[in-house]
């Protein structure tokens, strides 16, 4: 039998303020990815998360990668805003601590990129010792 195909690449736009309205961008873009690839995430999937932010001007240097994931991983688990308890979107990952790997990069936006960014998610093989 066939693995489940896992792994799923979209872009983002650069962070703009209020964080919430950023949220719901990346979580539409991850639920158009997924349905075009026909992926979905069970809860007992292993994943990595790879994350490219570009920022130009001071914003490379005011922006926090970890707060930036934060954003990410909260949309990818349908938080958007309000409060914690209550998700506003159906989640698409049900829960962060399925995600075993991540990588979190921030640049300058290259000419081409247009200032969108990358989010890539995909099988984790390395959780061996986690199980």
């Amino acid at each position: 039998m066939a693995k489940r195909k896992l792994k799923i690449h979209f872009r983002i736009p650069k962070y703009d303020a209020p964080r919430n309205q950023w949220r719901r961008l990346i979580y539409d873009a991850a639920c158009t990815a997924m349905q075009a690839q026909h992926v979905v995430y069970q809860p007992n999937d292993f994943l990595a998360v790879s994350l490219v932010l570009y920022l130009d001007g001071s914003a490379l240097g005011i922006h926090d990668v970890d707060n930036r994931l934060k954003d990410v991983l909260d949309a990818l688990q349908g938080r958007i805003g309000g409060p914690k308890i209550v998700r506003q979107c159906e989640p698409l990952i049900a829960n962060d601590r399925q995600i075993y790997r991540v990588t979190v990069s921030k640049m300058l936006p290259p000419r081409q990129s247009r200032a969108l960014g990358h989010v890539t998610i995909s099988r984790c093989t390395e959780q061996s010792s986690a199980r």
